[in-house]
């Protein structure tokens, strides 16, 4: 079949590359003329493992080319998925720029019957709006259709997640348009994956409530993680007790430093603005506190920091590890980490930085702190090592070899997944979030 995908940042491109490997014809198109020459050269301008020869073997065979161009697209296509950023405005709330800048340089090349299939996240009532105005403006008229059809990637797994996704979503208003989408997704389906066909409103809801759902569910272990600082438990323990009740189940009831990312806190703060526009204040109110508790977690970690130095930062040295938000990613759009680390240079500490993949973007972010091209090199004559992002490499490191680099042997592991007996044997200090 023949496609195209407005957008090529994260979400556009991947799902562009993997479109054109289920075999159909795709073209994708961007405003940005230096990502189509990126793109268009088989280059990726972000990590995403597996995705960059991916992309170049599509583009090799035929099946995915750029453009700039709206008019080529609306005449090689018939199905277009709209895959455009949805960035927060001042209040939180989506802001839905891009998609209506999308749509209104699309709508006047559209003189034949077509699909607008929506993949961003945006609040409820978007699609019809959007649908609205799209048959106000193109020649079609009202042989303009539109789904949604959110997306579910998770950055490190976006290839899996878009070729074998846990369930499809299709919010149509027609059984016709739902069949398109069928045929558009038909390996996707002969593997077995679920699909759910829905109202408009419904699966733009289906992305918010998820989201709200799983930032809910860390939030929740993060503060029985401050419980258990409190009276001397162990939170991993107590989620891995809590994982054999199959209402609650083991995925995200990790604890650490909390969620970050370009996801899930601009959906948290999207879906609280909606929840005001509703009148819903209980929704905007309990969201509030799912975000504040996770931003806790990185107050506490700093004062952790803190306390096992003594009680002041000023001239300490600090190692920190990992500044993506989450491993098999370069993504530093609200990580946890780095705001960690800026509260722990505000203080006076002198912070280290290493990440094997993050250190560009969070150069951009945070000029001032100190990166380091190795685990070593961070930790050199450092008077604490930070574990804040969970990459393999920090799993595999030898704490007998690492000691002899440090000043102090002081560790503190955020993500709880470090063997803290086996540290501890090398010599080491050992802090760990929600343990004793």
């Amino acid at each position: 079949m023949q496609l195209s995908v407005i957008g090529i940042g994260y979400l556009g491109l991947t799902h562009a590359v993997c479109m054109a490997d289920l075999g159909h014809d795709v073209l994708a198109i961007d405003v940005d003329e230096n990502k189509v020459g990126l793109a268009a050269k088989g280059e990726v301008p972000f990590f995403e493992p597996g995705l960059e020869p991916l992309l170049s073997k599509n583009i090799d065979a035929g099946r995915l080319r750029f453009t700039t161009s709206y008019r080529e697209i609306a005449k090689s296509a018939r199905v277009h998925f709209l895959c455009v950023g949805t960035p927060p405005s001042r209040d939180g709330a989506a802001d839905l720029t891009y998609v209506r800048a999308a749509a209104t340089a699309l709508a006047p090349h559209l003189r034949d019957s077509c699909l607008i299939v929506g993949k961003s996240t945006v609040p409820p009532g978007t699609a019809r709006q959007v649908l609205s105005e799209l048959r106000a403006a193109a020649p079609a008229g009202d042989k303009i259709h539109l789904a949604w059809n959110p997306e579910f990637l998770r950055e490190g797994s976006a290839i899996q997640d878009t070729l074998r996704p846990d369930r499809l979503i299709f919010g149509v208003t027609s059984e016709s348009d739902e069949m398109i989408l069928r045929e558009v997704y038909q390996d996707v389906l002969d593997g077995g994956t679920p699909c759910l066909a829905m109202s408009l409103e419904t699966a733009e809801l289906v992305k918010l409530s998820a989201n709200a759902f799983l930032a809910t569910k860390i939030s929740f272990i993060n503060e029985m993680a401050a419980v258990c600082e409190a009276i001397g438990a162990d939170v991993t323990a107590l989620a891995n007790a809590l994982s054999y009740d199959d209402r609650i189940g083991r995925r995200f009831l990790s604890p650490g430093a909390g969620f970050g990312g370009g996801c899930l806190p601009k959906d948290i703060r999207a879906f609280r603005a909606t929840g005001r526009e509703l009148g819903l204040d209980s929704l905007d109110r309990f969201l509030g506190e799912v975000e504040a508790i996770n931003m806790a977690r990185r107050a506490r970690l700093a004062a952790l920091a803190r306390e096992m130095l003594g009680g002041s930062l000023r001239g300490k040295r600090v190692a920190v590890l990992g500044v993506a938000f989450k491993p098999n990613s370069d993504d530093v759009r609200d990580s946890p980490s780095l705001d960690v680390c800026q509260q722990l240079a505000r203080a006076g500490a002198v912070v280290s930085v290493h990440d094997p993949a993050a250190m560009q973007n969070a150069a951009q972010l945070c000029p001032d702190l100190h990166y380091r091209s190795s685990i070593q090199g961070a930790a050199q004559a450092a008077d604490l090592v930070l574990h804040v992002t969970e990459w393999p490499e920090y799993r595999a490191i030898d704490p007998s070899a690492l000691v002899a680099v440090v000043a102090r042997p002081n560790l503190i592991d955020a993500r709880c997944v470090l063997d803290a007996d086996l540290w501890r044997a090398a010599g080491w200090s050992v802090r760990v979030l929600g343990q004793p």
